[in-house]
């Protein structure tokens, strides 16, 4: 028994019969060092569970608790265990000090110091030792300030913030989820026990250093729990059957990505609560990691899931590994701008049945064509001919979808991406068709937040990743009716091979040299997008978005749920015809500059020429038209005076003297006029 332990238990008793006044003015003159430990950054998922910590700044994991969140049976045996006055005494327990005295008299060593929780807390905010006399003056100084400082629960609130249990470890959150990979609300006695005992020699009992010592150290505060009365000899024995980890768990780590995006956005906040779902997100990052782990070791995937209904992102997964290698896995793909390949067809598409150039069942040709000096080419480099406008998005045909962006003009696409809230960039900044083909520079975050806004009906909402932000409705992108429409050709896709039949509305798409390779999807209530490629924009030999993509995304939807949501019924102004059923316009598609080019069919007025002064015969005029198809309709200054069902010549009764309009409409709507003078 060392004469610096029996002066230290002196100088404790004596201050205890110090005079109040001089010891109130000791007391009060304490410089206390800062009473607020710092605790790492978390990122919660929407139920608030941790998705991901960061140490603080020396390195340590020292995690914030609530002491309603702590076991209760766990302070207790704390309580009972290191200081069983603890709501009696002012800092310094004389009791503690003069037991610990009489007790190493008697057992000729020290057998326990007589520390306070407080001054326990005291040497931990100080990082002071405990073997110095000056050091134990000091905390016993310190320990009595912080009683007249703070209340008994936020003195005991730092100790379950500061209590060390090995290496990097700090505080009980800590410890529960590092070597019990759980919260510390719910404990069992052995873990609470051995949770008692670490703190008093951490480097010693460290279980995954010693599981032997750690195991004895735990036992005797199960053996003190039982006399003490707090757990009785059935919980004793099986306690001491509960076997203690022998190695520590990796803090939570999912979103890494998405983790640091929101703390770079708000760097003053200790809590980050994301949208995100916990359960899905770690599914989905093992998913991410199987579908590269056999294609090399330069091919990454990005995947975003989101509900459309809410806006509110479920699941981002940046790279397959949050890692420095040859994936460039620290890079988040799911921001990162690529060509979107055939993916912004649905939107060409909508956008044409909006602006009443095309519905589902409308005809298109699919054949060589020269838009000004720009001559695509479908995929497979073959061409169907004439075909539905349904089976053109269907097998992702090039020409239409060009000649449809031709009709629409490249600057009505772009204006409908600035709606749906899509950030493009424009190669040489100007738009042009290409952009109908993947000419253009967007992120899958922001395709995903495109699909779910067809999938809404058409009315765009910004994806949201942090829980309470603002959910603000935006602009309508598409009519109702069309977005219904896109949706409906796309479910009618054939899943991959070996994917579930089911009705999702998939689209897929693969950038110019087989650099991206895409497949987006939605049901009823969800959206999920796919990227695939390598980060530095490198080909990809023979990837292609249906065969690369596609199956992820299936396979996505199966970890996210297990049936899908049945898609809306068709708003009541669809028009649900077959082609025979359409009006004369919408049977077959004419590009916006059809009606300024010579059409070798459409009627013109052969007699009498334009211009011309004619007489009256007694019969009337003899008018005769060519081209078109009959039945042929004839007007005088607009109002109709004959009906011709086959021939092309007819007789037109008086019609007075001067100037006249003649006007000839054929079957097909088409129509050519003449003005003359009759005499």
């Amino acid at each position: 028994m060392g004469a610096r332990f029996l002066f230290v238990l002196a100088a404790g008793l004596g201050l205890a019969a110090f005079s109040n006044d001089k010891l109130d003015q000791w007391v009060d003159a304490t410089v206390l060092p800062q009473l607020q430990a710092e605790t790492s950054v978390e990122v919660l998922d929407r139920s608030g569970a941790l998705l991901r910590a960061y140490t603080v700044a020396d390195g340590r994991w020292r995690l914030d608790v609530a002491l309603s969140d702590v076991d209760p049976d766990y302070i207790a045996a704390l309580l009972a265990y290191e200081d069983k006055r603890f709501f009696q005494h002012g800092g310094v327990d004389p009791q503690a000090l003069l037991r610990a005295a009489l007790q190493a008299v008697w057992n000729g060593h020290v057998v326990s110091g007589g520390s306070t929780l407080t001054m326990q807390v005291a040497r931990l905010l100080e990082e002071g030792t405990t073997g110095q006399i000056d050091g134990k003056l000091r905390q016993m100084r310190v320990a009595m300030a912080l009683e007249r400082r703070l209340t008994k629960q936020e003195i005991l609130s730092l100790y379950l913030h500061l209590a060390p249990y090995g290496g990097n470890l700090e505080g009980i959150r800590a410890a529960t989820l590092s070597y019990f990979g759980k919260e510390p609300l719910r404990l069992t006695p052995a873990e609470a026990a051995l949770l008692v005992a670490i703190p008093q020699s951490p480097e010693t009992r460290r279980p995954d250093r010693s599981v032997e010592r750690a195991t004895d150290a735990r036992d005797r505060v199960l053996a003190r729990a039982l006399r003490d009365g707090l757990i009785d000899t059935e919980q004793m024995a099986a306690a001491r059957t509960e076997v203690v980890p022998s190695v520590r768990r990796p803090f939570p780590a999912l979103a890494p990505h998405m983790s640091d995006r929101i703390i770079a956005e708000e760097p003053g906040l200790k809590r980050h609560q994301l949208t995100l779902d916990k359960a899905l997100q770690g599914k989905l990052e093992r998913l991410a990691a199987d579908v590269v782990s056999s294609r090399g070791d330069r091919l990454q995937v990005a995947i975003v899931v989101a509900d459309h209904a809410s806006g509110e992102v479920l699941a981002s997964v940046g790279s397959a590994a949050f890692v420095a290698d040859r994936r460039a896995g620290f890079v988040d793909m799911t921001r990162a701008i690529r060509s979107p390949g055939s993916t912004l067809k649905p939107l060409i598409y909508g956008l044409s049945f909006d602006e009443g150039l095309a519905h589902p069942e409308t005809l298109i040709d699919d054949k060589p064509t020269d838009f000004n000096g720009y001559k695509p080419q479908n995929f497979d480099r073959q061409f169907r001919g004439t075909i539905r406008i349904r089976e053109a998005l269907q097998e992702s045909l090039n020409i239409p979808v060009v000649a449809l962006t031709d009709a629409l003009g490249p600057a009505k696409l772009l204006a409908s991406l600035d709606k749906a809230g899509v950030k493009y960039e424009l190669p040489g900044g100007q738009p042009g068709l290409a952009i109908a083909l993947g000419g253009i520079g967007v992120s899958l975050e922001d395709m995903v937040q495109l699909y779910a806004a067809i999938a809404r009906g058409g009315v765009s909402l910004p994806l949201t990743h942090q829980m309470n932000g603002q959910r603000e409705e935006g602009q309508r992108v598409l009519s109702a009716s069309s977005a219904w429409q896109v949706e409906d050709i796309l479910a009618g896709l054939a899943p991959p091979p070996g994917a579930p039949e089911n009705r999702l509305a998939y689209k897929t798409g693969t950038s110019y040299g087989h650099r991206d390779a895409w497949a987006i999807g939605f049901d009823g209530r969800n959206v999920i997008g796919i990227w695939m490629g390598r980060p530095d924009g490198t080909p990809v030999p023979g990837a292609f978005g249906a065969d690369l993509a596609a199956p992820v995304l299936f396979q996505a939807f199966a970890r996210l749920k297990r049936n899908l949501d049945p898609q809306p019924e068709a708003p009541p102004a669809t028009l649900l015809v077959s082609n025979a059923e359409l009006p004369q316009p919408l049977q077959k598609f004419r590009n916006r500059n059809a009606a300024f080019q010579p059409d070798k069919d459409a009627p013109a007025v052969a007699f009498p020429p334009d211009g011309a002064e004619v007489e009256m015969l007694p019969a009337g005029l003899l008018v005769r038209v060519s081209g078109g198809k009959a039945p042929y309709t004839w007007l005088a200054n607009g109002v109709p005076v004959a009906i011709s069902l086959g021939s092309k010549e007819v007789m037109l009764g008086q019609l007075g003297r001067g100037f006249v309009t003649l006007s000839v409409i054929d079957a097909m709507g088409r129509s050519a006029r003449t003005k003359v003078r009759l005499r």
